[in-house]
């Protein structure tokens, strides 16, 4: 396992959202995604990349994000999906569910949803599926 010290140091951000853009739509990616603005839309890493999301404390996501390692420290509403690794820092607001491999919260950090843990096994199931627009299934309490 690693800290977001570690992997952030080490990491290279292929792509930056700046603080003055905004996106609507979902976004693919492989590599590093480094957001300091807002994208409204899901983020979905291809599987097996090794792709990195860092959504810093002054960046916003409003949708799911589906990617191998995740460091939150700003806004993010949707699911969470990490296959690897995820990191809730100090100012992380996630209003979703959490599915993740492996992960570290940073006291601060919120969390309104779910935190859901999950095998290897299990999140390559899970990322091999479609992504599911909640608005349009019904929902079923287990």
């Amino acid at each position: 396992m690693f800290s977001s010290k570690d992997k952030g140091a080490n990491t290279h951000y292929d792509t930056l959202i700046s603080s003055k853009t905004e996106i609507v739509g979902d976004v693919k990616f492989t590599g590093g995604l480094h957001i300091d603005g807002v994208i409204k839309g899901n983020l979905v890493a291809e599987a097996g990349s090794g792709a990195v999301v860092r959504v810093s404390d002054k960046g916003r996501v409003e949708g799911q994000i589906s990617a191998p390692n995740i460091i939150i420290n700003g806004k993010v509403i949707g699911d969470v999906h990490a296959s690897e690794y995820i990191e809730l820092a100090k100012k992380a607001q996630v209003s979703g569910d959490v599915h993740y491999q492996a992960m570290e919260m940073v006291l601060g950090a919120e969390v309104n949803g779910k935190l859901h843990h999950q095998s290897k096994a299990d999140m390559r199931k899970k990322v091999s599926e479609p992504v599911v627009d909640a608005s349009t299934t019904e929902s079923k309490v287990d």
